[in-house]
């Protein structure tokens, strides 16, 4: 390994991110802090915040996958009816919230009314 660069395993970028957000240190307190260069903090923290815990105890170097276009331990992107498929469910399940929040609006007004008639 060339000098300087060290492996981290999953467990160890997992607590330098949650220090780096209890502590509420920037990420250029945290390099020196920690000796690991900012890129590779920032690069940490957007896949903590985009994927989750679970996807920094991955290990993602390596080439691509030629037949799915990922990386190793990267999920493969859905395809596109797939993705709208679930974008179309996702609109139809607001709707639906938002129908049953009006729902529940009227029936509580008119069980207010109730109350107040007798």
């Amino acid at each position: 390994m060339p000098k300087g660069q060290r492996k981290y395993n999953g467990a160890q970028k997992v607590e330098i991110i949650k220090q780096l957000h209890n502590e509420k240190l920037s990420f250029y307190e945290a390099s020196s802090k920690y000796g690991i260069p900012r890129r590779t903090l920032q690069d940490w923290e957007r896949i903590y915040l985009e994927e989750g815990e679970e996807a920094l105890l991955v290990e993602r170097r390596g080439r691509a996958c030629a037949a799915s276009g990922t990386q190793k331990g990267r999920k493969p992107k859905l395809d596109k009816q797939v993705e709208e498929d679930l974008i179309a469910e996702n609109q139809r399940l607001r709707m639906e919230i938002d129908y049953l929040k009006k729902l529940n609006a009227l029936v509580l007004e008119e069980e207010r009314q109730d109350r107040k008639h007798k």
